[in-house]
C-alpha cells in the first residue's frame, strides 16, 4: 500500500503529465514519469546518467555521459518546465513536485503558506501599501497619508507579523530589480523584444565543433573546418593519413571543445537576457533538433554550422545572404553589390585581418517563435556581432540603419551584414555594410 507522500506524488505527476505545458513533450512526459516511477520505488538515489540516458530517454546504449550531455540537458528543462507549470495551472495545486540539482530523485511537498496565521490574515483585510514601480519613486511622497487611528493599526500590526521588515525587503527586491533593468534601451527593446515578450522559452545554441578523437599515445584531436559531419571525416584522407602515421588507431566523434568567443557572447547574452527571461537556457547545437527550433525562441552563435545552416534554409523566409566558408554570398546583389563577400586574414605569425559577421532573424518553422543566428568564420566576428545586440550605444546605430534601409520602420525579419577587423581575435573594428529585411 502506498503512504500518503507516495499517494501524493503519483496523484501529482500525473496530472502534471497531462497539463499543457508538458502535453506536446513526448521526451519530457517519459522522462518525468520514469523519474516519478524510481522515485516511489526507492532507486532514484543509485540511479546513474547513462541509465537515466538508456531508460529514461531511449538513448542508444553506445551513449557516453563523457561525450554527450543529453541527460543532462533534458534533466534541465524538466526543471524549468515543472517551475513554469507551478507558475501557471499549478498555481492552486496543494502539492509541489521538484527534481533538485545534482539528483535524480523526485520531491514532492505540501505548498509552503497554505496555512496563513491570524497576524497575516489581519495584514491582508487592511488597505495595501502601494508597490513602487521601476524606476522606483521615492517612498515618502507615493503613500497617501493615513488617519491617526488607522497608522496606529498599521504600527501595532507591523510589530505583530514584521510587516517592515517583509516590505524594506519587497522595495529592496524591486530595486535590485530596476538596477538590472538600467542598461535596457529602447533601441534593444527593439531587437531583443520578440524574445523578452514572448511567453516561450529561449534556448541560446552555442557551437560544439565536430573534433575527431584518435586513440593513441597520447591522446589526439583533430578538427578540420571543411569536416562537419561523420560521414566526410570517414573519407577524409587527410584522416586517413593521420591514422596511419598512429598505427591505424581508431576514431571517434568528439564535440567536447568550442572557441573562446562562445564564453564571451554567452556572458553578454546571459547578462542582458537573463534578468528578464524567466526560462533561458543554454544547449550544445548538436543536439538541437526541429521540434526545438519550433517550441522555443532560439538564438545562435558560432561559425558557419552546417545543421544549423540546413534549418535556416528550411524556414518559412528564405536568407538573402549565406556564410559560406571564405565570407558571405550575396544571393541577390543590388546594383553596386558584390555577389560574394570575402574574409581576407592570416592566422600565422598572428591572426589578424578582416571578417564578416551575418546576423539573421528569422521566424521558427511555424511562425511562432523566432530564431537569430549570429555567424561568422572567426569568433572575433561574431563576438562583435553580439556586442552590437547588447550594448545600448551600439545597439542604437544598428536600430537607426535597419529603419534606414526599411523606409523608417524597424523590420520584423531582417539580415545584418558587419565587417569586423580583428587581431588576435579580438575585435578592433567594427562597421556596418548592409541590411536585408525578409518578408
Amino acid at each position: 500500500m502506498l503512504i500518503v507522500e507516495d499517494k501524493a506524488l503519483q496523484s501529482q505527476v500525473d496530472r502534471i503529465l497531462h497539463s499543457d505545458e508538458l502535453r506536446t513533450s513526448e521526451v519530457l512526459r517519459r522522462l518525468l514519469k520514469f523519474l516519478a516511477d524510481k522515485s516511489l520505488a526507492g532507486e532514484a538515489d543509485q540511479l546513474k546518467e547513462y541509465a537515466v540516458a538508456i531508460d529514461g530517454l531511449g538513448k542508444d546504449p553506445s551513449y557516453d555521459p563523457r561525450h554527450n550531455s543529453a541527460v543532462r540537458i533534458q534533466v534541465g528543462r524538466l526543471r524549468q518546465k515543472l517551475a513554469e507549470y507551478y507558475r501557471t495551472e499549478g498555481k492552486r495545486d496543494e502539492f509541489v513536485i521538484d527534481l533538485p540539482k545534482g539528483r535524480f530523485k523526485l520531491t514532492c511537498e505540501p505548498r509552503c503558506g497554505a496555512v496563513e496565521s491570524p497576524a497575516l490574515q489581519i495584514v491582508q483585510a487592511a488597505p495595501a501599501l502601494p508597490v513602487p514601480m521601476a524606476p522606483p519613486p521615492k517612498i515618502g511622497p507615493a503613500i497617501k497619508p493615513l488617519p491617526a487611528a488607522s497608522f496606529f493599526m498599521w504600527a501595532v500590526v507591523a510589530m505583530v507579523a514584521g510587516l517592515g521588515v517583509s516590505y524594506w525587503m519587497h522595495a529592496s527586491h524591486i530595486e535590485a530589480r530596476a538596477a538590472s533593468m538600467q542598461g535596457w534601451s529602447v533601441d534593444l527593446q527593439a531587437l531583443w523584444g520578440p524574445f523578452v515578450n514572448s511567453k516561450q522559452p529561449s534556448i541560446l545554441a552555442i557551437e560544439d565543433p565536430l573534433f575527431v578523437e584518435l586513440n593513441s599515445e597520447p591522446g589526439i584531436y583533430y578538427r578540420d573546418k571543411s569536416l562537419n559531419q561523420w560521414k566526410d571525416v570517414v573519407g577524409s584522407p587527410a584522416v586517413a593519413a593521420i591514422r596511419a602515421s598512429l598505427r591505424n588507431a581508431s576514431i571517434q566523434p568528439s564535440r567536447y571543445y568550442t572557441a573562446y568567443g562562445e564564453v564571451d557572447v554567452a556572458f553578454l547574452l546571459g547578462k542582458l537576457l537573463g534578468p528578464r527571461e524567466q526560462n533561458f537556457s543554454i544547449l550544445k547545437t548538436s543536439q538541437l533538433c526541429w521540434r526545438q527550433l519550433a517550441d522555443n525562441n532560439v538564438v545562435f552563435v558560432g561559425v558557419q554550422n552546417l545543421f544549423f545552416d540546413e534549418q535556416l534554409h528550411g524556414m518559412p523566409l528564405e536568407p538573402q545572404l549565406v556564410p559560406i566558408q571564405t565570407g558571405i554570398r550575396n544571393v541577390h546583389p543590388k546594383p553596386g553589390e558584390p555577389a560574394l563577400f570575402t574574409d581576407q586574414y592570416s592566422t600565422a605569425p598572428a591572426e589578424e585581418g578582416s571578417a564578416y559577421a551575418l546576423v539573421t532573424h528569422l521566424p521558427g518553422p511555424l511562425r511562432s517563435n523566432d530564431v537569430v543566428s549570429f555567424t561568422s568564420s572567426r569568433s572575433a566576428g561574431y563576438v562583435a556581432a553580439v556586442q552590437w545586440f547588447t550594448d545600448p550605444s551600439l545597439a542604437q546605430v544598428l536600430v537607426g540603419r535597419l529603419k534606414e534601409a526599411s523606409e523608417g520602420r524597424m523590420p520584423r525579419y531582417y539580415q545584418v551584414l558587419l565587417k569586423v577587423r580583428f587581431r588576435d581575435d579580438i575585435p578592433t573594428e567594427t562597421s556596418y555594410v548592409l541590411s536585408r529585411e525578409l518578408l
